[in-house]
């Protein structure tokens, strides 16, 4: 028991990768408001998301790098700022289990939707090649692989509560 209260104690001290990039983050965005620093942010915005070709149009990679960044953004936001929240009240463990338990929940529901009632612009009698099951094995794949990560957060979250009251 004692072990155990040590083990939590130990993982609760410190900060972690994630807060430390979340420091980073805060130091990034107060300096910004330094000219010569945003100087430099906005030549290394234009020479990698700015680019554009003679005719004054973005290029391809210039929005293939805006969609990843937007994504990759967009899911730290949303799968961040609920843990952040958890953090706060339950501690670094628990608030792992629980905004995983959620997240994975939520894409499995999100992609079983998408089985069931996609596509809704193009039919599938109008896409070369592509039945109505062909055309839904992503969405299918994707609802199994989350729904197994699920499960995973799920027993992680019962053995955590086990080892929880056994102290």
């Amino acid at each position: 028991m004692r072990k155990l209260l040590r083990e939590i104690a130990r993982d609760e001290q410190g900060m972690s990768g994630l807060e430390r990039l979340g420091v980073l983050a805060a130091i990034v965005a107060l300096l910004i408001f330094i000219p010569a620093v945003r100087s430099v942010f906005g030549a290394l915005y234009n020479a990698t998301l700015g680019q554009v070709d003679s005719s004054g149009e973005l290029t391809g990679a210039a929005v293939a790098m805006r969609g990843v960044l937007i994504t990759v953004v967009a899911i730290v936001a949303f799968s961040g700022s609920g843990y952040l929240i958890l953090y706060t009240n339950l501690g670094k463990r628990l608030a792992f289990l629980i905004a995983g338990a959620a997240s994975f929940g939520w894409l499995t529901i999100g992609s079983m939707l998408f089985v069931i009632s996609a596509p809704r612009g193009l039919r599938p009698a109008n896409l070369t090649g592509l039945n109505a099951f062909q055309i839904r094995i992503p969405a299918i794949a994707m609802t199994l692989a989350s729904l197994i990560v699920f499960l995973m957060f799920v027993v992680a979250l019962d053995r955590y509560e086990k080892q929880r009251s056994d102290v």
